[in-house]
Parts: structure tokens; C-alpha cells; sequence
């Protein structure tokens, strides 16, 4: 129905109203059928009249009937009462009185005829939205602001597919109430039973600002039940503008990691990257592409991206110049190994960045166990060349990523990363540039992470290979990795060594059941299987030794390491000969000198001989 024909039915029918109105209140008012007088048709006619008037200031003929809601209602009493009044005036005007009862009871039939007629298109919609047989029956958990903005989207949007039923809400005051029709039938600790009553297929988690703690519990009652869980966007999302409250995402697992967000100094960030030169290494990596883009937000003059494979690279540049097109930031990208020493000087010389992060590294912990020499190559001698190009260069501050892998190594992995770091603090001790490195766990998402392996097991219908059922492990995202990173550069005063506190750890079992849950299946239709401990791993990983680190922290989630002996000609000497000693030789040297037990290897290969 076009506007035109719209208007000219709602005239008509609005004309028919008012008639029957004053009409029908002479009957009821004098008690007889003579009910054509000269008073009632002046009244007739002014209240026509006066009515279409008020009807168009108010726009009673543009809403959309079908979504009313007590604003309309009210718009209908305004239009409604000044039609009355405008009808008095005129009787008195023409008739020398006014007709008081006539003119109440005809408002009062006024109002009811006109706001039924236009309240039945709402509820003839509301009631062909619940006889839907295709919408999927819905339950809210949250009945507060988000939660109603949520169920009203939800009850106007008739070509959504979801159907919502009730609300799940904490809050004893408003239990048992009914909410835009809905009721709030119990707590948290009532979904599953919710679910099953009700027959419920979704279940919306609907609070913006809930902790991850409080996410948990109820994720944990979700999971009882073979409902789909989805989740509100964040509030910082919803408050700018970038998604709105009906667009739902499924739960991850980022957001059951009990961690609050991370506050950045941005006035300390900002006077160290903004208008500098900043160069990434590992660029194309999951924590290097990250740390890029983090930067990107603080406007620096110029990022060079600096990784070995060409994809990756090429992929971040194009997603950095779609981020950015709207700044002045030069982003330049560079493709060279960093075990090229040639190579990194020219690079350094040619950009001369003012920041260095180093991200590049072998992390991969089997893999490393049999490819030691590789380990060495990149994580030792590619960071001796990079920091060493940064010296000559005069570069202000280098910042090397690291591991909780490095601490009390028992991987080739962890073991070249301590390493790593004692050639990062031997640089700041001969060097003006301020060297520091970051050690943190792991980071979800990350390319050497379990979660995009467990996810492909999932999505195969199991079973999930779980390598020991007491394993734990410290996690974190990456952009919250990123970010900290960030933070620890902006406090570097030279050689230190900064942990993230990384929280309580989490065992891999867990983990891996969440994820099993999050796709919608359950633990006993998937399976865990455990398969042993590989070699290099440990039950669990330390951020620190006990004597290693200050007890205060330097920033929130920051804490500051005191100084390590630094085994330098020891390193020099393994660099010298790694090509004549064999895997298990080599692999033996880089874990006793990264756990402080050093042995000459001219002894070593004596007794070998």
C-alpha cells in the first residue's frame, strides 16, 4: 500500500470514527434515538475538522502502527483532547453553550476507537510474530537495559529467526514480572531447567558489561544444555556505533579467560611511537601482524614490516592500508630472513627507525626439538643480528619478544629464547640503544597455539588429542599480548627482562572442553584423547624463577626482572661450531647453558671423542 492510498484509508476511517463517536455519546447521554440536533452537528463538524488537524501535527498518519508503543498512545491523547477542546470553543462560539457530558463521553469513545483501531495492527503483527513456526524460541539471560533493547529488536523484527520467550535475570525484584510481554521466569541457576521447559533452541547472554568471571558461570549452565549460546557485542562496540544490539556472536573462548582489560598509558605510548619510525620484525606472525596494528592506532610517521614470507607480509600491508587510509602513516614493507647480518644493517640504515620490535622467531616446540640448529639460526643468531644492526644504526629502544618457555628451559625452544635474551641485555650493557625483552605465555589464537588445532579436530567430529590430562598452561589474547608489549617498550630504561602477568593458568583440558562446548557439541560426542607428553614440553610453565623477578609490579600486569648472568663467549662459542656438533650434541649444549650449567665445549667434545 502506497503512502497516498495509506493516507486516504486512514481519513476515511478516522472520519467514520469520529462520526459514530459523537453520535453514538448523544444517544448514551439523552437516552432517546433523536439524536441529529443542531448542537451535535456543529459539534460534528468541528470535531472532524479539529480532528484531521491535530492528526497531521501529531502525524498520526505517518506512524508505523504495527511497532505503537506508548509514545504513540500518547500523540493519540494530545490529538484526541485538543479535537475535544477546539469542539467546546466552537459551541460556544455558535451555540452560546457548551454540552460538557457530550463532549466526555464522546472523548472517551474518541480515544477508545482510535486507539484500538491503530493498536490492532501491533497486535496482529505481535501475534503472527508468536505463531511463527520456523523462529527459533529464545531465551534472554539479562533482563536489564541491554536485554529488553535486545528482546524489543527481536519482537519488531519480523524477519529475524529467532523468537524470544522469557528472561533469565539474577535480580530477585523484578523475578516472576513480565518484561514487553515476556516473563522473567528464574536466575542463572535455572537455564537448563528454563531450557527444557520451554523448549528453548537459542539462548542470548544479554549484558554488555559482564566480567569474565560471572561469563563463566553462566557459559557453564549454558553448556548443560544443547541450546545455542550467543553473546552481545562488546559495550565498547555498542556505545560507538560499530555493530548494534541485534547482531550476535557465538561465545569464544577469549571470552571465558578470566582477565580484565588491559589500561594503556597513552600519554607515555604516544611520545615514543607518534611521528617515529617503527619497525616490526616477524611482521606477518600472529603477535607481529598484532603488534602492527596496535601501533598503527598511535599514528607513527612511518611501520616498516619487516618478515620472511611474502604472504603474510602482504596481507597485513593491505589490511594496515585499509585501516589507515584515512592517516598520514607511511607503511613500508621489507622482505628478508633475519639471519641475513648484511641484510639488517642495510634495512636499519635505511630506514633508521627510532623503535625496534622483535617478533621473528621459530616457537614451534616439537619441531624445534628435532631442527636445533634452525632454533639456534633464528632465535639466537637472527636476534643477535638484528639487535646488533640496531646498535650500529643508533636505534632509541629494541623490545624483543620472548617466552615462559625460557624459564628453567627443558625445550630447544625455551632454551634459544633464554638465550636470546641474555644476547638482548648483553647488547644494552655496550650499546646506547635501550634493549629489553618481553616474556609471556601463550596466546590464543596464536599460530603455535592449540586452539586452531583443536577447532580443525572439532569441526572433524573428534576425537580432540589433549597431550596429558594435568597440563596447564598460562594464557592471554593477542592483542592484549600486543598491547602489553607495547606498555613494556614505552618503560624501557635499558636491559631489562618484562613478564606479563598472565593470570591463573589453565589446564589444556579444560580448554579444550570449552571449545567442544562452544561448537555446540558435547564432551561424550566428541571425545578427548591424551597422547603423551611431546618432547620439550613440560606439565607446566614458569613466567619466572623465584629469585628472578621483583615482587612489585613496574605497571599493572607488568612486573621487571632482576639481572641474569649472561654466559656471552659461551654463546659466541656455540655459534662458532654448531655445524660440527650433531642434533642431540647441540641440542644438550643450548639447554645446559640456558640452565646455567655451564661446561667448556672443547671438554664436552674431548670426552665425546
Amino acid at each position: 500500500m502506497t503512502y497516498r492510498e495509506r493516507l486516504s484509508l486512514f481519513i476515511i476511517v478516522d472520519s467514520c470514527i469520529v462520526l459514530t463517536s459523537i453520535f453514538f455519546s448523544q444517544f448514551l447521554v439523552s437516552a432517546s434515538f433523536h439524536v441529529i440536533t443542531l448542537p451535535v452537528i456543529v459539534s460534528c463538524v468541528a470535531l472532524l475538522l479539529s480532528h484531521h488537524l491535530f492528526s497531521t501535527i501529531y502525524k498520526l498518519y505517518k506512524k508505523a502502527w504495527e511497532y505503537a508503543s506508548i509514545g504513540e498512545l500518547l500523540y493519540i491523547f494530545k490529538a484526541i483532547t485538543f479535537s475535544i477542546v477546539t469542539a467546546a470553543v466552537i459551541q460556544l462560539i455558535i451555540v452560546q453553550n457548551v454540552y460538557i457530558r457530550l463532549l466526555v463521553v464522546t472523548w472517551m469513545l474518541h480515544i477508545l476507537l482510535i486507539g484500538g483501531s491503530r493498536f490492532c495492527r501491533r497486535l496482529l503483527r505481535d501475534t503472527s510474530i508468536k505463531m511463527g513456526s520456523n523462529k527459533k524460541r529464545t531465551l534472554i539471560v539479562g533482563a536489564g537495559s541491554a536485554g529488553t533493547m535486545v528482546a524489543r529488536q527481536l519482537i519488531k523484527n519480523n524477519q529475524t529467526e529467532l523468537l524470544p520467550v522469557a528472561f533469565i535475570d539474577d535480580n530477585t525484584k523484578i523475578r516472576n514480572l513480565d518484561i514487553l510481554g515476556l516473563p522473567v521466569i528464574s536466575g542463572v541457576n535455572g537455564i537448563a531447567r528454563a531450557v527444557k521447559k520451554l523448549n528453548i533452541e537459542n539462548i542470548i547472554i544479554a549484558i554488555p558489561s559482564l566480567s569474565k568471571k560471572d561469563l563463566n558461570i553462566i557459559f557453564e549452565e549454558c553448556a548443560e544444555t544443547k541450546a545455542k549460546t550467543q553473546i552481545l557485542p562488546m559495550l565498547e562496540d555498542l556505545v560507538t556505533g560499530k555493530l548494534s544490539v541485534n547482531q550476535f556472536r557465538d561465545v569464544q573462548v577469549e571470552d571465558l579467560l578470566d582477565r580484565k582489560p588491559v589500561e594503556l598509558d597513552i600519554d607515555t605510548i604516544s611520545e615514543y611511537i607518534t611521528n617515529k619510525v617503527v619497525l616490526v620484525t616477524g611482521a606477518g606472525g600472529s603477535i607481529g601482524s598484532e603488534i602492527c596494528r596496535q601501533v598503527a592506532k598511535f599514528n607513527p610517521q612511518k611501520l616498516i614490516l619487516l618478515g620472511h614470507g611474502e604472504n603474510s607480509i602482504y596481507s597485513i600491508e593491505m589490511e594496515l592500508k585499509d585501516i589507515g587510509e584515512d592517516t598520514q602513516i607511511e607503511f613500508v614493507t621489507e622482505i628478508a630472513d633475519i639471519q641475513d647480518a648484511k641484510k639488517m644493517i642495510l634495512i636499519m640504515n635505511k630506514h633508521r627507525p627510532n623503535v625496534v620490535y622483535h617478533a621473528a622467531a621459530h616457537k614451534h616446540v616439537p619441531l624445534m626439538e628435532v631442527n636445533p640448529e634452525e632454533a639456534l639460526k633464528n632465535n639466537v643468531i637472527g636476534t643477535m643480528n638484528v639487535a646488533k644492526a640496531a646498535s650500529k644504526c643508533g636505534i632509541g629502544t629494541f623490545v624483543m619478544i620472548s617466552t615462559d618457555k625460557a624459564v628453567n628451559p627443558t625445550s630447544v625452544m625455551g632454551a634459544t629464547k633464554k638465550l636470546a635474551e641474555m644476547v638482548v641485555q648483553h647488547m644494552d650493557k655496550i650499546s646506547d640503544t635501550k634493549f629489553v625483552a618481553v616474556r609471556f605465555g601463550n596466546v590464543l589464537g596464536s599460530r603455535g597455539s592449540v586452539i586452531p588445532r583443536f577447532k580443525q579436530q572439532i569441526e572433524k567430529g573428534g576425537p580432540v588429542s589433549v597431550t596429558h590430562p594435568d597440563m596447564v598452561r598460562y594464557f592471554m589474547t593477542i592483542p592484549e599480548a600486543s598491547r602489553l608489549v607495547i606498555q613494556a617498550g614505552a618503560l624501557a630504561k635499558g636491559g631489562e627482562i618484562y613478564i606479563l602477568d598472565m593470570g591463573d593458568p589453565v589446564k589444556i583440558v579444560d580448554l579444550a572442553k570449552n571449545l567442544i562446548r562452544l561448537s555446540g557439541n558435547s564432551v561424550e560426542d566428541i571425545g578427548i584423547e591424551f597422547t603423551g607428553i611431546r618432547p620439550g614440553e613440560k606439565l607446566f610453565e614458569e613466567l619466572l624463577n623465584e629469585n628472578e623477578v621483583h615482587e612489585q609490579q613496574v605497571y599493572p600486569k607488568i612486573y621487571i626482572g632482576k639481572s641474569a648472568d649472561l654466559y656471552m663467549d659461551e654463546i659466541d662459542e656455540i655459534i662458532s661450531i654448531y655445524t660440527t656438533l650433531d642434533k642431540v650434541s647441540l641440542r644438550e649444549q643450548l639447554l645446559n647453558l640456558a640452565n646455567n650449567n655451564v661446561i667448556p665445549i672443547s671438554r664436552k667434545l674431548i670426552s665425546i671423542v
